[in-house]
């Protein structure tokens, strides 16, 4: 059983950064196809970023790209999604999603494209 844990969340001005961080109890997020989505107060949630199980071919959302980085340490069974020049509008809650599967871009976007979801951080920009 895959257990997503997220963390890194917090309080932060506008123009900060945070690095978000999702592991996995079980140590296996290394062998998994990982995304990071975000869920606002009374909006879907959102896809923001995925990255293939051996680091390559990371996929961003067009309203993250070139702010936003995903990565991961298969060695620390973590995957992080760095998070530049953040606004009041990227205030939400933040989660991890593991699948086997992979695809193009209009797969990966998916929330049902996920198996496993992590509880979710809370990440607060202040203006």
């Amino acid at each position: 059983q895959v257990q997503l844990v997220e963390s890194g969340g917090g309080l932060v001005q506008a123009g900060g950064s945070l690095r978000l961080s999702c592991a996995d109890s079980g140590r296996t997020v290394s062998t998994y196809n990982m995304g990071w989505f975000r869920q606002a107060p009374g909006k879907e949630r959102e896809f923001l970023a995925a990255i293939h199980w051996t680091g390559g071919v990371p996929n961003y959302a067009d309203s993250v790209k070139g702010r936003f980085t995903i990565s991961r340490d298969n060695a620390k069974n973590t995957v992080y999604l760095q998070m530049n020049s953040l606004k009041p509008e990227d205030t939400a809650v933040y989660y991890c999603a593991a699948t086997r599967s992979w695809g193009g871009i209009s797969a990966v976007t998916m929330t049902t494209f996920y198996n496993y979801w992590g509880q979710g951080t809370q990440v607060t920009v202040s203006s």
